[in-house]
Protein backbone atom coordinates (compact mmCIF):
# COMPACT_ATOMS: atom_id res chain seq x y z
CA UNK A 1 0.00 0.00 0.00
CA UNK A 2 2.72 2.28 0.79
CA UNK A 3 4.20 2.01 -2.73
CA UNK A 4 1.05 2.36 -4.26
CA UNK A 5 0.44 5.84 -2.07
CA UNK A 6 4.29 6.85 -3.09
CA UNK A 7 3.71 5.80 -7.13
CA UNK A 8 0.44 7.96 -7.17
CA UNK A 9 2.53 10.92 -5.73
CA UNK A 10 3.84 11.32 -8.54
CA UNK A 11 1.72 13.22 -11.44
CA UNK A 12 2.72 11.52 -14.37
CA UNK A 13 2.40 7.83 -12.81
CA UNK A 14 -1.02 9.31 -11.70
CA UNK A 15 -2.21 10.14 -15.02
CA UNK A 16 -0.48 6.79 -16.30
CA UNK A 17 -2.86 5.13 -13.96
CA UNK A 18 -5.93 6.90 -14.79
CA UNK A 19 -5.51 6.36 -18.86
CA UNK A 20 -4.31 3.12 -18.66
CA UNK A 21 -6.75 1.44 -16.53
CA UNK A 22 -9.64 3.02 -18.62
CA UNK A 23 -7.64 1.80 -21.95
CA UNK A 24 -6.87 -2.09 -20.37
CA UNK A 25 -10.66 -2.15 -19.49
CA UNK A 26 -12.02 -1.14 -22.94
CA UNK A 27 -9.84 -3.67 -24.61
CA UNK A 28 -10.88 -6.43 -22.35
CA UNK A 29 -14.26 -5.95 -23.07
CA UNK A 30 -14.19 -5.19 -26.90
CA UNK A 31 -11.42 -8.70 -27.12
CA UNK A 32 -14.59 -10.98 -25.70
CA UNK A 33 -16.01 -10.19 -29.21
CA UNK A 34 -13.31 -10.17 -31.07
CA UNK A 35 -11.82 -13.16 -29.86
CA UNK A 36 -15.18 -15.04 -30.43
CA UNK A 37 -15.13 -14.18 -33.80
CA UNK A 38 -11.55 -15.08 -34.27
CA UNK A 39 -10.70 -11.49 -34.95
CA UNK A 40 -8.17 -11.17 -32.63
CA UNK A 41 -5.17 -10.49 -34.52
CA UNK A 42 -7.41 -7.31 -35.50
CA UNK A 43 -5.61 -5.29 -32.84
CA UNK A 44 -2.34 -6.08 -34.23
CA UNK A 45 -3.32 -5.35 -37.54
CA UNK A 46 -5.13 -2.12 -36.57
CA UNK A 47 -1.89 -0.79 -34.22
CA UNK A 48 0.17 -0.85 -37.18
CA UNK A 49 -1.76 1.08 -38.76
CA UNK A 50 -1.98 3.58 -36.29
CA UNK A 51 1.73 3.44 -36.29
CA UNK A 52 1.80 4.14 -40.50
CA UNK A 53 -0.21 7.27 -39.64
CA UNK A 54 1.22 8.07 -36.54
CA UNK A 55 4.63 8.62 -38.88
CA UNK A 56 3.94 10.28 -41.81
CA UNK A 57 1.64 12.53 -39.41
CA UNK A 58 4.78 13.16 -37.74
CA UNK A 59 6.72 13.84 -40.76
CA UNK A 60 4.34 16.66 -41.77
CA UNK A 61 4.33 18.13 -38.67
CA UNK A 62 0.36 17.23 -38.07
CA UNK A 63 -0.97 16.18 -34.56
CA UNK A 64 -0.33 12.51 -34.32
CA UNK A 65 -3.61 11.47 -32.38
CA UNK A 66 -5.78 13.70 -34.94
CA UNK A 67 -4.41 12.12 -38.06
CA UNK A 68 -4.30 8.59 -36.28
CA UNK A 69 -8.29 8.37 -35.25
CA UNK A 70 -9.77 8.71 -38.34
CA UNK A 71 -7.38 6.43 -40.40
CA UNK A 72 -7.55 3.77 -38.10
CA UNK A 73 -11.23 3.83 -37.58
CA UNK A 74 -11.64 4.03 -41.82
CA UNK A 75 -9.20 0.88 -42.01
CA UNK A 76 -11.22 -1.31 -39.50
CA UNK A 77 -14.21 -0.29 -41.64
CA UNK A 78 -12.69 -1.31 -45.21
CA UNK A 79 -11.06 -4.49 -43.50
CA UNK A 80 -14.33 -5.45 -41.79
CA UNK A 81 -15.59 -5.02 -45.45
CA UNK A 82 -12.91 -6.79 -47.58
CA UNK A 83 -13.35 -9.93 -45.02
CA UNK A 84 -17.48 -10.06 -45.78
CA UNK A 85 -17.49 -9.81 -49.30
CA UNK A 86 -14.54 -11.00 -50.82
CA UNK A 87 -12.66 -14.39 -50.81
CA UNK A 88 -9.98 -12.65 -48.78
CA UNK A 89 -10.17 -14.85 -45.85
CA UNK A 90 -9.61 -12.60 -42.47
CA UNK A 91 -6.13 -13.14 -41.19
CA UNK A 92 -5.20 -12.47 -44.79
CA UNK A 93 -6.90 -9.12 -45.46
CA UNK A 94 -5.26 -8.68 -41.39
CA UNK A 95 -1.83 -9.54 -42.57
CA UNK A 96 -1.69 -7.75 -46.08
CA UNK A 97 -2.79 -4.13 -44.39
CA UNK A 98 -0.66 -4.61 -41.30
CA UNK A 99 2.93 -5.32 -43.50
CA UNK A 100 1.44 -2.76 -45.85
CA UNK A 101 0.97 0.10 -42.98
CA UNK A 102 4.00 -0.89 -41.03
CA UNK A 103 5.71 -0.24 -44.58
CA UNK A 104 4.51 3.19 -45.00
CA UNK A 105 5.41 4.31 -41.51
CA UNK A 106 9.09 2.75 -41.59
CA UNK A 107 9.01 4.84 -45.22
CA UNK A 108 7.77 7.90 -44.02
CA UNK A 109 10.33 8.03 -40.96
CA UNK A 110 13.26 7.43 -43.43
CA UNK A 111 12.30 10.25 -45.63
CA UNK A 112 11.91 12.45 -42.37
CA UNK A 113 14.69 13.08 -39.38
CA UNK A 114 14.67 9.52 -39.00
CA UNK A 115 13.40 7.41 -35.89
CA UNK A 116 12.31 10.87 -33.62
CA UNK A 117 10.59 10.03 -30.01
CA UNK A 118 7.40 10.57 -30.95
CA UNK A 119 7.31 7.81 -33.68
CA UNK A 120 9.71 5.66 -31.01
CA UNK A 121 7.40 5.79 -28.07
CA UNK A 122 4.61 4.79 -30.62
CA UNK A 123 6.46 1.43 -31.52
CA UNK A 124 7.22 0.60 -27.94
CA UNK A 125 5.02 2.57 -25.71
CA UNK A 126 5.72 5.33 -23.35
CA UNK A 127 3.26 5.33 -20.84
CA UNK A 128 4.79 7.67 -18.41
CA UNK A 129 5.05 10.52 -21.09
CA UNK A 130 1.39 11.02 -21.45
CA UNK A 131 0.61 14.43 -20.81
CA UNK A 132 -2.66 16.22 -19.15
CA UNK A 133 -3.83 16.39 -23.18
CA UNK A 134 -3.64 12.74 -23.82
CA UNK A 135 -5.36 11.87 -20.23
CA UNK A 136 -7.85 13.47 -21.24
CA UNK A 137 -8.51 12.21 -24.64
CA UNK A 138 -8.13 9.29 -23.27
CA UNK A 139 -10.94 9.77 -20.55
CA UNK A 140 -13.54 11.19 -23.01
CA UNK A 141 -12.90 8.48 -25.84
CA UNK A 142 -12.74 5.57 -23.40
CA UNK A 143 -16.14 6.94 -21.23
CA UNK A 144 -17.68 6.92 -25.09
CA UNK A 145 -16.22 3.54 -26.15
CA UNK A 146 -17.61 1.85 -22.44
CA UNK A 147 -20.88 3.85 -22.85
CA UNK A 148 -21.89 2.70 -26.26
CA UNK A 149 -20.64 -1.48 -25.56
CA UNK A 150 -22.94 -1.21 -22.40
CA UNK A 151 -25.56 0.83 -24.33
CA UNK A 152 -25.51 -2.09 -27.21
CA UNK A 153 -24.29 -5.22 -25.05
CA UNK A 154 -27.14 -7.42 -25.95
CA UNK A 155 -26.89 -6.22 -29.90
CA UNK A 156 -23.39 -6.84 -29.59
CA UNK A 157 -23.87 -10.56 -27.65
CA UNK A 158 -26.76 -11.89 -30.35
CA UNK A 159 -23.96 -10.80 -33.21
CA UNK A 160 -21.08 -12.52 -31.18
CA UNK A 161 -22.47 -15.51 -31.01
CA UNK A 162 -25.00 -16.61 -34.06
CA UNK A 163 -24.99 -13.64 -36.76
CA UNK A 164 -28.15 -15.45 -39.05
CA UNK A 165 -29.95 -15.36 -35.64
CA UNK A 166 -29.48 -12.05 -35.26
CA UNK A 167 -30.07 -11.12 -38.56
CA UNK A 168 -33.48 -13.20 -38.50
CA UNK A 169 -34.58 -11.54 -35.08
CA UNK A 170 -33.89 -8.05 -37.16
CA UNK A 171 -30.86 -7.20 -35.85
CA UNK A 172 -28.67 -4.85 -37.91
CA UNK A 173 -25.66 -7.35 -37.87
CA UNK A 174 -23.38 -5.02 -40.47
CA UNK A 175 -24.09 -1.73 -38.12
CA UNK A 176 -22.77 -3.42 -35.13
CA UNK A 177 -20.07 -5.40 -36.62
CA UNK A 178 -18.92 -1.84 -37.48
CA UNK A 179 -19.83 -0.83 -34.30
CA UNK A 180 -17.02 -3.51 -32.42
CA UNK A 181 -14.27 -2.44 -35.31
CA UNK A 182 -14.78 0.99 -34.95
CA UNK A 183 -14.68 0.94 -30.79
CA UNK A 184 -11.67 -1.76 -31.02
CA UNK A 185 -10.10 1.08 -33.93
CA UNK A 186 -10.26 4.03 -31.10
CA UNK A 187 -8.81 1.66 -28.11
CA UNK A 188 -6.26 0.41 -30.04
CA UNK A 189 -5.32 3.96 -31.22
CA UNK A 190 -5.54 5.09 -27.50
CA UNK A 191 -3.64 1.97 -26.33
CA UNK A 192 -0.82 2.62 -28.68
CA UNK A 193 0.76 5.81 -26.26
CA UNK A 194 0.35 2.87 -23.64
CA UNK A 195 1.76 -0.44 -24.97
CA UNK A 196 3.39 0.79 -28.19
CA UNK A 197 2.61 -0.90 -31.53
CA UNK A 198 4.37 -4.00 -30.72
CA UNK A 199 2.33 -5.39 -27.75
CA UNK A 200 -1.09 -3.67 -28.07
CA UNK A 201 -2.48 -6.67 -29.14
CA UNK A 202 -1.79 -7.74 -25.66
CA UNK A 203 -4.45 -6.33 -24.27
CA UNK A 204 -7.00 -7.45 -26.74
CA UNK A 205 -6.05 -11.10 -26.26
CA UNK A 206 -4.95 -12.37 -23.07
CA UNK A 207 -7.23 -10.93 -20.62
CA UNK A 208 -10.09 -12.69 -22.77
CA UNK A 209 -8.49 -15.85 -23.41
CA UNK A 210 -7.67 -16.33 -19.80
CA UNK A 211 -11.33 -15.55 -18.49
CA UNK A 212 -12.62 -18.39 -21.10
CA UNK A 213 -10.67 -21.08 -18.79
CA UNK A 214 -12.89 -20.72 -15.83
CA UNK A 215 -16.43 -19.10 -16.99
CA UNK A 216 -18.30 -20.24 -19.83
CA UNK A 217 -21.09 -17.58 -19.97
CA UNK A 218 -20.33 -14.55 -22.05
CA UNK A 219 -21.85 -12.22 -19.09
CA UNK A 220 -19.55 -14.73 -17.00
CA UNK A 221 -16.22 -14.43 -19.37
CA UNK A 222 -16.67 -9.81 -20.51
CA UNK A 223 -16.87 -9.21 -16.32
CA UNK A 224 -13.74 -11.45 -15.47
CA UNK A 225 -12.18 -10.17 -18.37
CA UNK A 226 -12.47 -6.38 -17.69
CA UNK A 227 -11.22 -7.25 -13.74
CA UNK A 228 -8.63 -9.20 -15.10
CA UNK A 229 -7.18 -6.83 -17.43
CA UNK A 230 -7.66 -4.07 -14.82
CA UNK A 231 -5.29 -5.67 -11.97
CA UNK A 232 -3.11 -7.18 -14.57
CA UNK A 233 -2.34 -3.93 -15.51
CA UNK A 234 -2.02 -2.30 -12.02
CA UNK A 235 0.51 -5.01 -10.98
CA UNK A 236 2.45 -5.05 -14.03
CA UNK A 237 2.81 -0.93 -13.94
CA UNK A 238 3.74 -1.79 -9.66
CA UNK A 239 6.23 -4.13 -10.90
CA UNK A 240 7.24 -1.60 -13.88
CA UNK A 241 8.00 1.21 -10.88
CA UNK A 242 9.79 -1.19 -8.58
CA UNK A 243 12.12 -2.76 -10.86
CA UNK A 244 12.87 -0.03 -13.46
CA UNK A 245 11.53 -2.31 -16.12
CA UNK A 246 9.62 -1.23 -19.17
CA UNK A 247 6.18 -0.79 -18.14
CA UNK A 248 4.55 -2.47 -21.40
CA UNK A 249 6.48 -5.63 -21.50
CA UNK A 250 5.93 -5.74 -17.43
CA UNK A 251 1.89 -5.49 -18.56
CA UNK A 252 2.38 -8.02 -20.66
CA UNK A 253 4.20 -10.50 -18.50
CA UNK A 254 1.90 -10.53 -15.84
CA UNK A 255 -1.11 -11.37 -18.32
CA UNK A 256 0.86 -14.00 -18.86
CA UNK A 257 2.01 -15.35 -15.63
CA UNK A 258 -2.47 -14.33 -15.15
CA UNK A 259 -2.89 -16.78 -18.22
CA UNK A 260 -1.38 -19.77 -16.11
CA UNK A 261 -2.82 -19.13 -13.21
CA UNK A 262 -6.32 -19.98 -14.89
CA UNK A 263 -5.34 -22.46 -17.00
CA UNK A 264 -4.04 -24.86 -13.98
CA UNK A 265 -7.27 -22.96 -11.44
CA UNK A 266 -9.15 -25.21 -15.04
CA UNK A 267 -7.35 -28.12 -15.01
CA UNK A 268 -7.63 -28.50 -11.10
CA UNK A 269 -10.88 -28.15 -11.14
CA UNK A 270 -11.50 -30.57 -14.48
CA UNK A 271 -10.18 -33.34 -12.32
Amino acid sequence: MNLILEMLSYPFLARAFMGGILVSLCAALLGVSLVLKRYSMIGDGLSHVSFGALSVAVAIGWAPLAVSVPVVVLAAYFLLRITENSRVKSDAAIAMISAGALAVGIVATSLSTGMATDVNSYMFGSILAMSPSDVRLMVVLSGAVLGLFGFCYNKMFAVTFDENFARAAGVKVSLYNVLIAVLTAVTIVLGMRMMGAMLISSLIIFPAVTSMRIFKSFRGVTVCSGVVSVVCFCVGMTMSYRFSTPAGASIVLVNLAMFGVFWAAARCVGR
